[in-house]
């Protein structure tokens, strides 16, 4: 929306709305790893106990279908809220865009004083090398608790501390810990925004997604004036025609943190973080008018048209991302509070009781996958074939495992084709929940030849 020189709406100040979603996004990673149901965790893939954590259910590794619907999830995500709002996941969510404020505004300038202040990122402090140092050791700390974070995700806090008191036997677990450490510190200190310009790959990919649409940081040229002509050469620090509202004062240059100038138009480096906007706020309202750099959308700015939040991209990332959504609480409904396969052993039968009886011998696996302790046990879905072992129930534990060796007979009278294999079906049950927790498996049962069965 245009505004003239009167306009008396109210500055807008994104910077204490963005540290705010900082902190309750940092809130929440912290302490989700911390909240379960049941011993079960919000999210949790744990290649330790091979199990996935989804909206406080358990899923055994076997049943990683989920994965690819939240795999689409994530993806689909990204691509509907870069169509949206551009890179406001970069400026506002991101976490190397938070460890650099915490590490550059807080530390570096807050605290210890070593910048003169958060609005001019372009020039890196000199000297003050103890200063600097006592900034990377608070950093190399709060990393260690963002790399623990991380790992939270993958090992269980109760797990995680546990194994802390143990580092020879958990070494591979302390190897990713000072990694992700050691990666933290470097990236921070040393890389800093160079990897959201350089190596990030969502930076490569966002033009893709833009349309004229797109909610972005746009510099008002129409009140502001010109900077940098049509091939991208700067005119000037400040506009030629004394109608145009930039001071050239570069304010909006000075506090950017990847270095841009965001007069020069849209640009890959930009990541929405408005800290532009905000230097521009105070210099513009002393003027009495509003900040030439806002966040709205190129046919907002330049067409004075409405910006169309609904549109077929936006809806087609809606519909899909509905179907997903949809598709991952239809197939989570389906968990399987047991887990059963079959296999069959290289004999394919047996001649028992003198020929009287035939044997086939199979290899169950039983998982308990629910947070209870059950007796188990199954049925055959031909009646004329038994179950010789094993004979009663067995107990499992939450989340156990046990192999069983199956043998199941018949007897030769029922044979109709010379090696004939039947087809059954296993129905496998806790005993103590048998309306809710079965299963179904189906494999065969292989008859001799003929010529085999003794008369």
């Amino acid at each position: 929306m245009n505004c003239n020189s009167d306009c008396s709406t109210q500055p807008i100040y994104y910077r204490i709305k963005r540290y705010s979603v900082f902190g309750i996004i940092t809130l929440i990673a912290l302490i989700l790893p911390f909240i379960t149901v049941e011993g079960k965790h919000f999210f949790l893939l744990s290649f330790d106990k091979k199990q996935l954590n989804l909206f406080f259910t358990a899923f055994d590794m076997q049943e990683l279908y989920l994965m690819p619907f939240v795999i689409m999830l994530f993806f689909l995500g990204i691509f509907f809220i870069t169509t949206l709002g551009g890179r406001v996941w970069c400026g506002w969510s991101c976490p190397q865009t938070i460890f650099r404020v915490i590490f550059r505004d807080l530390i570096q300038t807050q605290l210890l004083g070593i910048r003169k202040n958060i609005h001019n990122k372009q020039k890196e402090p000199e000297g003050q090398i103890v200063k600097r140092f006592v900034a990377v050791v608070i950093w190399a700390c709060l990393a260690l608790l963002a790399a623990s974070n991380f790992l939270w995700y993958f090992i269980p806090p109760e797990d995680f501390f546990v194994y802390l008191q143990n580092p020879l036997d958990n070494s591979i677990m302390y190897g990713f810990l000072i990694g992700i450490t050691a990666f933290l510190v470097y990236d921070v200190v040393t890389l800093k925004e160079n990897f959201c310009v350089y190596i990030c790959p969502y930076a490569r990919i966002q033009s893709a997604l833009f349309d004229e649409n797109t909610i972005q940081t746009i510099y008002d040229e129409k009140r502001g004036g010109k900077i940098y002509d049509e091939k991208g050469h700067k005119l000037g620090s400040k506009p030629p025609l004394a109608t145009d509202d930039c001071t050239g004062c570069e304010a909006c240059v000075r506090v950017c943190p990847t270095h841009i100038d965001i007069r020069k138009g849209m640009q890959l480096e930009c990541i929405n973080c408005l800290e532009c906007a905000d230097a521009c706020t105070p210099v513009m309202e002393k003027l009495g008018k509003t900040s030439l750099i806002t966040w709205t959308s190129y046919n907002a700015a330049e067409k004075g048209v409405k910006t169309q939040y609904f549109r077929f991209r936006t809806i087609a990332y809606m519909v899909a991302l509905s179907i997903a959504l949809i598709g991952l609480f239809a197939m989570g409904t389906q968990k399987e509070y047991m887990l059963l396969n079959i296999n069959r052993t290289s004999q394919l039968y047996k001649m028992a009781d003198d020929g009287k009886t035939v044997e086939n011998v199979y290899t169950f696996l039983f998982q308990n996958t629910d947070s209870k302790d059950h007796l188990y046990y199954f049925d055959i879905s031909n009646n004329d074939i038994k179950i010789e072992k094993p004979s009663e129930p067995f107990l499992l534990k939450a989340g156990e495992k046990v192999k069983k060796v199956v043998i199941l007979v018949s007897v030769p009278k029922e044979l109709k084709v010379e090696g004939e294999d039947l087809p059954i079906t296993v129905k496998a049950f806790a005993v103590d929940a048998k309306e809710t927790i079965i299963v179904e498996r189906h494999t065969i049962f292989i008859y001799p030849k003929k010529s085999d069965v003794q008369p």
